[in-house]
């Protein structure tokens, strides 16, 4: 009789260690962005959002180690590695600065921005979930320009910028974790120990900040026990009114991009050695998020790309189910809570700016290079609705509005304010949609481009993108019928060109 293979191994403590590490810096962003950016109380971000955000990813490391374990029994191998899982970290920045932000910025209320980011992390969560039944076709239909240039351009504005201008107002503090980001991610330097450089970078502004400024109110403490928590009834108000629905220009595409993100990290496992099944595997990771949302969590979760990396290192099962654990024992004691109070913002922000440099680079990278315009296309509208958030954020700061100001005024100083709000209104989508339709082109399949713009004019004329009203509130988008027909004639038109083109015999060569 063969002998069962072992639940945990000496490698998977590097992973543990690894992916743990991982975990805890995704964490304190979670709520350095929660505090600094939306202002939430202490008790909504510990008492709430984190114990449900630990719940789920206990629940999927769980599942995974399970089933990296049962695929090793069935093919009697003891070299199985589960899949890496945890907080999607694209979605949280969307779902941060392009849901619940805007919900604050015209209620007010941490409470309503919260319950905007249940509503957009369950309706993240069907979209995987649904897409287990689907994600070959999704993935298949979708060219890789039209995802990755969204979110590179999300990450130039939204991520980069932001946190590139925060760093220069701190420099003493913030500049030396820069250089340690640097060193490692862009040097290739190894710190003492292995130590990965975003805790390095975390430990040294921590204490630049300490010696400079000291540590308000002492070394903070635990804050306790805080126990999962279910929010079915703030979901589901959330679900009931207009906090759902006035985000699915942002849910909709992120919940896509999870999915094609989670079939190629699939294919990577498979590439290494380890072919799980795609359709529990997608269907669980939905589920997470779900999971996610029930529990007062706004952050959908997602398969980790590196499971090459953690095979390499030795980890199995074990480190996955370790990490589970020690991440809910981390939140749900409170020692979150304490680590946050502990780590001055500037330690962290260089981590960002990382992480956003490099989803730029891999739009890039990670896409053919022939299509490398299309890339670039996609960030127009990104620049767009960072630009239209700057200028309302700004005027706001002054006391005025957009719908006071008004449109006039902006035109005569040069500022085509129209346009900017129309290219804002479902940026996302926008960004895929213009991507698509240059990747199909250089590709010499302008029938493929015109069946793209048709989707961007069915979605302008039902007002899910470019439609707009400013408002004392702000900028709405007003969905219905005939809601933006300008723009969707003019995808019309566009769709008729091309269609036109695929009649004619093609130009031989790349452009």
């Amino acid at each position: 009789m063969e002998a069962k293979p072992r639940w945990f191994v000496k490698g998977d403590i590097d992973g543990f260690f690894g992916l743990w590490m991982d975990n805890l810096v995704q964490l304190l962003l979670i709520v350095s962005l929660l505090k600094a950016v939306l202002g939430f109380p202490d008790a909504l971000i510990f008492g709430q959002v984190l114990p449900g955000a630990a719940l789920s990813i206990l629940a999927g490391n769980l599942f995974y180690a399970w089933q990296a374990r049962r695929l090793a029994e069935r093919e009697g191998r003891e070299d199985v590695t589960a899949l890496p899982y945890g907080i999607n970290t694209v979605s949280l920045f969307a779902f941060v600065f392009f849901v619940m932000l805007p919900v604050k910025l015209q209620t007010g209320s941490a409470e309503a921005a919260w319950r905007a980011g249940l509503a957009a992390c369950f309706v993240s969560g069907v979209v995987e979930t649904a897409g287990s039944l689907a994600g070959g076709w999704v993935r298949r239909v979708t060219p890789r320009a039209a995802l990755l240039s969204a979110l590179g351009g999300i990450a130039l504005t939204f991520i980069s910028m932001d946190f590139a201008f925060r760093i220069w107002e701190r420099p003493l503090v913030a500049m030396a974790p820069l250089a340690i980001i640097l060193l490692q991610y862009f040097g290739g330097v190894r710190f003492p120990l292995g130590l990965p450089a975003g805790l390095v970078a975390v430990a040294a502004g921590t204490a630049l900040s300490a010696a400079l400024s000291g540590f308000p109110g002492g070394v903070p403490s635990p804050v306790g026990w805080a126990p999962p928590a279910p929010a079915a009834g703030a979901l589901l108000s959330a679900l009931g009114g207009p906090l759902a629905w006035d985000y699915l220009a942002v849910s909709l595409p992120m919940g896509l991009m999870t999915l094609v993100g989670s079939l190629m990290n699939l294919e990577s496992a498979e590439a290494a050695g380890d072919r799980f099944d795609t359709r529990s595997s997608l269907a669980v990771n939905g589920a997470g998020s779900l999971v996610a949302a029930f529990f007062g969590s706004c952050f959908p979760t997602t398969l980790y790309i590196g499971h090459p990396g953690w095979k390499a290192l030795g980890a199995r099962a074990g480190y996955s189910a370790l990490n589970g654990l020690a991440v809910t024992l981390l939140c749900l004691t409170g020692s979150i809570a304490a680590l946050a109070r502990l780590v001055p913002e500037e330690a962290v922000i260089a981590i960002l700016l990382w992480i956003g440099l490099i989803m730029v680079a891999q739009a890039f990278e990670a896409t053919p290079p022939r299509h490398a315009p299309a890339v670039a296309l996609g960030f127009v509208p990104s620049v767009a609705a960072w630009g239209l958030l700057v200028s309302t954020s700004a005027l706001r700061g002054a006391g005025r509005g957009l719908h006071e100001v008004g449109a006039a005024a902006f035109a005569q100083a040069g500022f085509h304010l129209q346009g900017m709000a129309a290219l804002e209104r479902g940026f996302i989508f926008t960004s895929m949609i213009l991507a698509a339709m240059a990747a199909a082109l250089i590709d010499r399949a302008p029938a493929r481009a015109a069946g793209w713009a048709l989707l961007g004019a069915g979605l302008s004329w039902t007002g899910v993108i470019h439609a707009f009203e400013i408002t004392a509130s702000g900028v709405v988008s007003p969905f219905g019928w005939g809601k933006a027909p300008a723009v969707a004639g003019g995808y019309l038109m566009m769709a008729l060109l091309f269609a036109f083109a695929g009649r004619q015999k093609p130009k031989a060569g790349p452009p």
